[in-house]
This record gives structure tokens, sequence and C-alpha cells, in this order.
């Protein structure tokens, strides 16, 4: 989904789930080179026409916000990581994940064992 944006676009979409809705002068400040407003509210425009970005008017002009919510992005961009980087396997990615213990607090380690605890438990037997 998110993938198959071309750079510049994909980084407009990150910055919109970073910063929430933002005007185009918002959203320049936030890039990593600098563009022109035309250029961006092109790129905003193409979006726009993905359906990748809603645009809304405001009392601060047009605010540009993600169409794609930020639960269906991620499992959309982990599903191509574990695709990618674990030959599809969800098991390899989290014991990727758990090889980074010694930089996860106890409250985090907790969380990902109720997890595991609920998705056994939300199983179809």
């Amino acid at each position: 989904m998110l993938s198959s944006l071309p750079p510049r676009e994909r980084e407009i979409v990150d910055v919109l789930y970073e910063r929430g809705a933002s005007t185009v002068t918002e959203i320049a400040e936030t890039l990593s080179d600098e563009l022109s407003g035309s250029a961006i509210r092109a790129m905003l425009k193409r979006l726009e026409a993905k359906g990748f970005v809603a645009r809304e008017a405001s009392e601060r002009g047009f605010v540009y916000a993600p169409s794609v919510s930020d639960k269906t992005a991620r499992k959309s961009a982990l599903s191509q990581v574990v695709r990618v980087f674990f030959n599809g396997s969800a098991t390899s990615a989290a014991a990727a994940l758990l090889g980074m213990q010694d930089e996860m607090s106890n409250s985090e380690l907790d969380e990902l064992e109720k997890m595991i605890a609920k998705a056994r438990d939300g199983r179809v037997k």
C-alpha cells in the first residue's frame, strides 16, 4: 500500500502520520529537503487522488491528513517487512523483536505476554 508510493510522496504521508493534520507550510517545515509549496501541493493532489490523503478547509487554509488509518498503515508496512526480511514468517519477526529485549522495559515485555495470551485465546479452535 504505502510502499508503492514514490519516496517524496511517502515522506509527505509519513509527516502526516507523525504530525497529524497539517497545512502545506507545516509539511514543508518538516521535509528533509526544501520543496516549494506548489510542488508539495501537487504531490498532495496526487496523494488525494490515490486515496492516501484527505483535504479539509479550515481557518488555517487547507489541512491535509492521512485517509488510511494508522492501524491499517502499520499493518501494511509490517506485513511488507515480514515478507521481505523474514520470508513471510511472523515467528521470525517476533523472535527478532524479542532479541531486542535489553532495549525493552518490563512493562513492554509484560504487554507482549498479554498480547500473546490474547492471540491464543482468540484463535479458532
